[in-house]
C-alpha cells in the first residue's frame, strides 16, 4: 500500500523490486504537483512483470487521474508518455466517501477534506489495525472537524497534515493545511494510538522539526515527526 507519489516514491520503488514485489496499489490523496511529481520516476511503472492499481477520489467528475498523471508525462516536460510504461497499470477513479477493498483482504474507508482542489483522507483496516492517513486539510480554528474525528476514532496511527503550527497558521489561512497542535487535538479526542507528524513545511530545517518533536512529544506522548525511511510496527 503506498500513500502518494511524491519524491520518495523513487527510493521506495527502487526498494520494492530488490525484494522481489510485483504488485501493489497506490492511494492518491489528491494531483497536486507534491503529490504525483515521483510517479515517472517509480522504477516498478517501467518492468512488465509489475502490477499497479492507482485509485484516486478527488478528480471527478472533471477529471481522471489517468488523465494528470497522463499531461505530467507529456512532451516537453518528460520524454517518455503514460502509454509506454510497460507495468500493468489500472486506474480507478472514485467519490470520496466510498469504502471498497484491496489487496489481501484490507478494508479502506475514505472521506473528503477541505483542500483546493479537494483531497481524500484514507482508514486501511487488517486484521484488527488501523491506519488513517489524513493530509492536505485545513481545519477551522476552535471548531473541531467532529466528522473527522469519528473517521479516525480508535485508529493505531494517524498520518496528518502538520504543515504549520498553531502560531503561524493563521496567516496560511485557505492555503488547504493544518498544524501539529490540532493533530494532537484530533488524536487525543479520536483516542488513536499514535500520531505522525506529517507534511513539513519545505521551509523547516531538521533543528525546527526536532523542537517540534520536543513540545509534541511534552503535549502527548503519542506524537512524533516522521522522518524519511521510518519504519513502524503496529
Amino acid at each position: 500500500m503506498i500513500f502518494d507519489s511524491g519524491t520518495g516514491i523513487r527510493p521506495l520503488g527502487d526498494w520494492l523490486l530488490s525484494e522481489n514485489y510485483r504488485q501493489a496499489d497506490l492511494l492518491c490523496s489528491h494531483a497536486h504537483l507534491d503529490h504525483i511529481l515521483g510517479f515517472p520516476f517509480f522504477a516498478p511503472v517501467y518492468q512488465d512483470n509489475f502490477f499497479l492499481k492507482v485509485h484516486c477520489g478527488n478528480l471527478l467528475p472533471e477529471h481522471t487521474i489517468r488523465e494528470i498523471l497522463s499531461a505530467q508525462m507529456s512532451p516537453p516536460t518528460f520524454p517518455i508518455t503514460l502509454n509506454q510504461l510497460k507495468a500493468n497499470i489500472n486506474f480507478t477513479d472514485f467519490q470520496a466517501g466510498q469504502e471498497f477493498v484491496i489487496g489481501d483482504n484490507i478494508n479502506v474507508k475514505t472521506q473528503a477534506l477541505p483542500h483546493p482542489d479537494r483531497a481524500t483522507a484514507y482508514r486501511l483496516t487488517f486484521r484488527g489495525r488501523s491506519i488513517c492517513y489524513v493530509t492536505d486539510t485545513e481545519h477551522k480554528i476552535n471548531d473541531m472537524n467532529l466528522n473527522l474525528v469519528e473517521f479516525i476514532h480508535d485508529a493505531d496511527l494517524l498520518i496528518y497534515d502538520c504543515t504549520y503550527n498553531d502560531e503561524n497558521f493563521p496567516a496560511h489561512i485557505g492555503w488547504g493545511h493544518s498544524t501539529w497542535q490540532e493533530g494532537v487535538r484530533l488524536a487525543q479526542a479520536a483516542n488513536t494510538k499514535q500520531l505522525a507528524i506529517y507534511h513539513h513545511d519545505p521551509s523547516s530545517k531538521d533543528s525546527m522539526l526536532d523542537d517540534i518533536q520536543k513540545q509534541a512529544s511534552k503535549q502527548w506522548s503519542g506524537a512524533f515527526v516522521a522522518r524519511e525511511g521510518q519504519s513502524l510496527k503496529l
